[in-house]
């Protein structure tokens, strides 16, 4: 019975997505026609959904049960860590919004990877860029939906497997029915039952722990270590800096986020977004962090008590410290996040496929597919990548945090000098870019699976800089025809 109780909220806020998606799926297409009322919500969106939308897509399961894991086994180091994060709104829409939101809108573009195109006039570039954000995305969707259903699996009793059903087919269907529009206004649902989540689970903790005094000191007498900024070795000034770069400065890149700066409806609801969303992202990712490290306050055993893994931590903490119907609104907070992450990624993934590959090759070849023709392979393509995920998330990977970084790592490399330059540099090339993004790239996943690093620094590092100096180098030698040159700088770089 207390299984089914703890249940029954979490069924409740699927429904309630699903429903949002289908009053978004009613309201009318506007103007913008199909494709950008599916991919940016005909860009009406106002500041505080914007600013939940990106909050939601960026607060991944990850950052729910991963790093609040680690965070149990590391000390406050990981909190003083995740701080960086509060950067992540202030560097999207102060410095990257409103010159791409402009852009955007002077070329009508739809995507990010509409916009390099159109910078770079590089159909091998815009088709490598679709490559690398659809498998990099399926890496990140992966560790959500294997997330989300350990942690179903975890506080209510039930499978894996009926977990990965339930809002795996959940999160498929609204996002195929809702689109943009649907996604970001469930979003912002799951933005608010994310900081619901985190209430419910703090007061069980310190409840459970004897308060907060209590707490600090069952940490002082078991492991002294964790109140310390470096964690008696285990945070060292390396992994503090790499990690600032790969969860903080560099995130404003991500195409997930970049692309609700396309989608906002005027200035003021990009400065309003900005501001809210760093409020809100900071008690967020501060406060689920922090109730990592308080968790060692009431999960006292070593980590083979909890079978091995931090991403047990958050689960068990659930289950142990609150009653069944409190674990049931618990659980809604990182499966919101899980879901509002994979939402996000598949309408980003198929708009790759659907926009940037299909219709450009097809407006090449002078062919006009149907609106209806357009509509009906969104959806199916959407449906498509989402259970391609699905299957691969039925033999779980262990550390999704990990998986989750490395895919943040992977979209940073390719698209930061890209889309920095490409921006806010007028020298920027096709040849750079394209060796940017190829050449960085294929640097960062191979020293990942070299486990090669230098002076103990993540591989995003490494990553970066291999594309930075590829994109200075193939610019510099590229020579460009005036006439391309005054387009660029029209669009671009108007005086």
């Amino acid at each position: 019975m207390d299984n089914f109780v703890a249940l029954i909220p979490l069924v409740l806020f699927l429904a309630v997505a699903l429903g949002i998606s289908f009053v978004a799926r009613r309201r009318s297409v506007g103007e913008g026609g199909f494709v950008k009322e599916y991919f940016i919500g005909n860009r009406t969106l106002g500041g505080f959904v914007l600013a939940m939308t990106t909050i939601a897509t960026y607060g991944s399961v990850s950052s729910f049960v991963g790093g609040p894991g680690q965070a149990w086994l590391v000390g406050w180091g990981w909190v003083y860590m995740a701080v960086v994060q509060v950067t992540a709104l202030v560097l999207l829409y102060g410095i990257m919004g409103k010159k791409l939101a402009l852009v955007a809108r002077k070329l009508d573009a739809v995507t990010v990877i509409d916009v390099v195109r159109a910078r770079y006039s590089s159909n091998a570039l815009a088709n490598i860029s679709a490559v690398i954000v659809v498998l990099f995305f399926a890496a990140t969707m992966v560790a959500q939906f294997v997330g989300g259903a350990k942690l179903f699996e975890a506080v209510t009793g039930y499978s894996y497997m009926v977990g990965l059903v339930l809002f795996g087919a959940a999160v498929i269907l609204f996002t195929t029915i809702g689109g943009f529009r649907g996604v970001a206004f469930t979003d912002a649902l799951c933005g608010i039952i994310m900081l619901v989540g985190i209430g419910v689970l703090a007061a069980g903790i310190l409840t459970a722990g004897g308060g907060y005094g209590n707490i600090m000191e069952t940490i002082k007498a078991n492991h002294p270590a964790m109140l310390e900024p470096f964690s008696g070795g285990g945070m060292p000034a390396t992994l503090y800096f790499t990690q600032w770069l790969l969860v903080g400065v560099f995130t404003f890149v991500l195409p997930q986020s970049m692309v609700r700066c396309m989608g906002f409806k005027d200035t003021k609801a990009l400065h309003g977004a900005m501001i809210i969303g760093t409020v809100i992202i900071g008690l967020m990712m501060i406060g689920v962090t922090a109730l990592g490290v308080l968790s060692a306050g009431v999960l006292t055993g070593s980590l083979a008590d909890y079978g091995s893994s931090v991403d047990n931590i958050i689960p068990r903490a659930i289950a142990q410290t609150l009653p069944s119907w409190a674990a049931g609104v618990a659980i809604i907070g990182p499966i919101a996040a899980s879901i509002s992450t994979v939402s996000s990624l598949l309408i980003a993934s198929s708009s790759a496929i659907i926009k940037d590959v299909y219709l450009h090759s097809c407006e090449a070849r002078g062919v006009q597919p149907s609106e209806r023709g357009i509509s009906r392979g969104s959806q199916a393509v959407t449906l498509c990548v989402g259970a391609i995920v699905f299957a691969l998330a039925v033999v779980p990977p262990d550390v999704i945090w990990k998986i989750n970084m490395f895919a943040f790592g992977g979209l940073e490399t390719a698209f930061f000098w890209v889309m920095v330059c490409g921006l806010f540099w007028k020298r920027a090339g096709k040849l750079g870019a394209l060796l940017s993004m190829v050449g960085g790239t294929a640097a960062y996943c191979a020293c990942m699976a070299l486990g090669f690093k230098v002076m103990g620094l993540h591989q995003i590092v490494i990553g970066i800089t291999v594309a930075g100096v590829l994109m200075v180098v193939g610019s510099l030698i590229e020579k460009r025809p005036q006439a391309e040159q005054q387009r660029i700088d029209q669009v671009f770089f108007p005086e």
